[in-house]
């Protein structure tokens, strides 16, 4: 069945593939701001203790997204793999050092006799979910602005910067899809909390935090979706592969494809008007409406990036050392025996989808804090 698609096509199926589970991992960072509503929504120990054990429950779900994701982009476009983790390494040691605190926190935090003390693992808690979001954002901004790196005729990359990637931190289009992840993941983690808390007093503190958040979250988002549109982009000539800067190339390519406009529109509406449902009604479930709208403005930034002849992985330094879906990809052969090993993912996604809703039948507690069960509490 795969064997008989052309290579370009394998290709596009992959970019689609990896598009997918990076967008879903985008949903599952409401674990990432719940951990950074602790210090701003909880006012009490009692509360800080809700927050930690709802969000606990589904911190492993979101570490696992984003290690399949690593994993299939890993395998469908290694050069990438090997040019930016090989050449901008210190921004990936640094998000990977913010997911592993992320995970000795929630094992530590109240086991008996840390030296550390709960405080701090809150604090490293904090940095994930705001320092880890912030320089993720600004590595995929560099989708559209580019990066500093040459790759030789053997593919062996020479990074051009000192910083080695933290660079991409320190340009202001970057930085603003950065901040915009963080707030977002914030606007998600106080729906997702008040979807699966019941606690009278921390409801109306999170409604007002995913309002607010929206609010703080706009500026950013509408600069870096302006700067997109009027920026230049890296094309491709598909005949010869050779890349040029294009005036207006990433609006053209909202034009050329109707169906990533409309995921795009649809995506930051549905998150709009989940914040709203939220605020201004008493419904609890806008975590349903915010997490496919946000699944949606993930998948139409990766279409933007990769489809249409677009150098997903510019570089700024040598244009024609840019990545692109058909010079960065795995062999026929490599991409085919993984698409049959993908038919399995919608079961395993159902399998997911079975465990959560029966993970989240009832809302969670102060009674569920007590008791014997306790001794198992994050």
């Amino acid at each position: 069945m795969f064997g008989n698609l052309a290579h370009s096509q394998l290709q596009q199926l992959w970019w689609i593939i990896v598009a997918t589970v990076g967008s879903l991992f985008l949903f599952m960072t409401f674990v990432q701001g719940g951990q950074t509503l602790l210090a701003t929504a909880a006012r009490t120990e009692e509360e800080k203790s809700l927050i930690i054990n709802s969000i606990g429950r589904k911190w492993e779900l979101t570490f696992t997204t984003l290690v399949l994701f690593g994993g299939a982009f890993f395998a469908a476009f290694p050069l990438f793999y090997a040019t930016s983790f090989g050449g901008a390494y210190w921004v990936w040691i640094l998000i990977l050092f913010t997911f592993i605190v992320q995970a000795v926190s929630f094992e530590y935090r109240r086991k008996p006799g840390n030296l550390l003390g709960t405080k701090t693992y809150d604090a490293f808690l904090f940095i994930n979910g705001s320092v880890g979001l912030l320089l993720i954002g600004a590595a995929v901004a560099t989708f559209f602005s580019g990066s500093n790196f040459q790759l030789s005729a053997y593919n062996s990359v020479t990074w051009q910067h000192p910083l080695r990637g933290l660079e991409a931190a320190f340009s202001l289009f970057n930085l603003s899809l950065g901040i915009f992840l963080a707030f977002l993941a914030r606007i998600l983690g106080a729906m997702y909390l008040l979807n699966h808390i019941h606690h009278d007093s921390l409801e109306e503190r999170l409604r007002k935090a995913a309002f607010n958040n929206l609010l703080c979250a706009l500026p950013f988002l509408l600069y870096f979706l302006a700067r997109l549109l009027v920026m230049g982009g890296y094309a491709v000539e598909p005949q010869t592969g050779a890349v040029a800067l294009v005036a207006g190339k990433y609006l053209s390519n909202l034009l050329a494809m109707p169906l990533v406009l409309i995921l795009l529109l649809a995506g930051l509406v549905l998150v709009v008007a989940a914040v709203a449902l939220t605020r201004f009604t008493p419904r609890r479930s806008g975590i349903w409406l915010a997490g496919p709208g946000t699944v949606f403005v993930g998948l139409s930034l990766f279409f933007l990036a990769g489809f249409n002849h677009t150098a997903f992985y510019p570089s700024k330094f040598d244009l024609q050392s840019s990545l692109t879906i058909a010079n960065a990809s795995s062999s026929h052969y490599t991409l085919t025996a993984m698409s049959y090993v993908a038919i399995a993912v919608p079961f395993v996604l159902a399998y997911i989808a079975y465990v959560w809703r029966l993970m989240d039948a009832r809302k969670l507690t102060v009674d569920d804090l007590q008791g014997e069960e306790a001794e198992d509490l994050y």
